[in-house]
């Protein structure tokens, strides 16, 4: 058997060069962490820790080596013990209860609610609303706008009550288009619940609506947190499900499938079909010419389908290959798009890691590392987490070592 080697390399990246530095600043961290003077681990403890045999440390050492490591004992390679919960754990069963209820509140309005009067001018006001938010989640991240769309969408679902004809009709397609908005807000800070309820309320709005292209939308939405959730095949047999009524969808919405079934052919392994598909949405995309207000990523995103590319390049392996693209995407990308900017560099700065450029990973994902903390963006850190694993080769390096460089949450 040989060392702990994940809790010597979190050791070293913290800056702790020995085990007698590690010791010691641990038991500090500890006694304010704690507020308990008498927390202490021995150079001795911790030197056992690096060993053969980790063991598992007690409750509260667990705690503070999680704040001071940024991970659990399981993730430094410590031997978990059956039964063991994460103490961050404990009360998540009950604050999961309370996220649940404030996430479907804006969308269960319950009961019956007073008749008012609907102005068609409204369907026009909550649509041209739209790009605003779309624009603002670019530069904001998703936590500051959840709750003002969810907000506008709860004020549509109570006016499609009172709508009648062609005015319920569009508001019913405007709440489809909200819908699916805040379920990319919730997906985009990782609550994958939260977006999956807001995804299947949009498939219900857009079946309600009888317009084929929000019902394609909606299933291309579903494949969407399929594909963060890693499900290839579902994420392929759902954008099929769209494309089978190819014929009757505005180019723009046959884009959307195609790119995301793409993402689930990289995802099962088939390069081939990545490429196939792309190239079609690619002869496609002079093609979209609707007023459609929602799904206008292909149109308002710069290099949308290089894009997908790289992404789908870079879950392939394709380092090389996706290192370029990423060059080409980033070069027409503007700055003040910060939270697509810092997602694309982390893929950028992963493809390089991959490429075995470890210097060049480390120094893109510096800038990063303060993007995400300004956006909270999860998908962002996630794919932090990413490149730390394709780091870990230089781990013990002095790349890895300098905590300067540091890149973690």
């Amino acid at each position: 058997m040989g060392r702990n080697d994940a809790l010597r390399a979190a050791r070293l990246r913290r800056g702790w060069r020995s085990v007698e530095a590690a010791a010691g600043a641990l038991t500090k961290h500890g006694q304010q962490l704690l507020d308990d003077r008498q927390f202490t681990v021995s150079a001795r403890t911790w030197r056992r820790w690096e060993g053969e045999r980790p063991g598992w440390p007690a409750e509260g050492t667990a705690i503070v080596l999680h704040d001071a490591l940024g991970s659990w004992p399981e993730d430094l390679g410590f031997t978990t013990p059956s039964g063991w919960i994460r103490p961050e754990h404990h009360e998540e069963e009950q604050v999961n209860r309370r996220a649940f209820t404030s996430i479907t509140a804006a969308a269960l309005l319950t009961g019956p609610t007073a008749q008012q009067h609907v102005d068609p001018a409204l369907v026009d006001y909550f649509q041209q609303q739209l790009e605003g938010h779309y624009r603002a989640d670019m530069f904001l991240g998703p936590h500051d706008l959840i709750g003002t769309v969810s907000a506008q969408y709860q004020l549509i679902d109570k006016l499609v009550r009172s709508a009648k004809g062609e005015t319920r009709r569009g508001l019913l397609r405007a709440g489809a288009a909200y819908s699916a908005l805040v379920g990319w807000l919730y997906q985009d800070a990782g609550d994958m619940d939260g977006a999956s309820f807001w995804r299947g309320v949009t498939q219900e709005i857009a079946a309600r609506s009888r317009n084929p292209h929000l019902i394609g939308y909606s299933l291309v939405n579903q494949a969407q947190v399929r594909t963060d959730l890693g499900d290839g095949h579902a994420v392929v047999e759902l954008c099929e499900a769209v494309l089978d009524d190819a014929d009757r969808l505005v180019p723009k919405v046959r884009i959307m499938a195609m790119q995301q079934q793409a993402h689930g052919a990289s995802l099962t392994g088939e390069r081939r079909a990545v490429d196939h598909l792309l190239d079609q949405a690619d002869r496609l995309l002079p093609n979209v010419d609707d007023d459609l207000p929602w799904g206008n990523a292909c149109r308002r995103t710069p290099g949308y389908l290089e894009v997908q590319r790289a992404t789908c390049y870079g879950r392939l392996g394709l380092s090389a290959e996706a290192g370029s693209l990423w060059t080409q995407v980033l070069a027409v990308v503007p700055e003040t798009a910060r939270r697509d900017r810092g997602v694309y560099m982390a893929r950028q700065a992963t493809a390089a890691a991959t490429a075995r450029e470890p210097d060049q990973a480390v120094e893109i994902a510096r800038t990063v590392a303060t993007i995400a903390v300004e956006t909270r963006s999860a998908r962002m850190f996630r794919e932090l987490a990413t490149l730390e694993r394709a780091m870990r080769p230089w781990h013990d390096a002095p790349v890895g070592r300098d905590p300067q460089r540091s890149w973690h949450r």
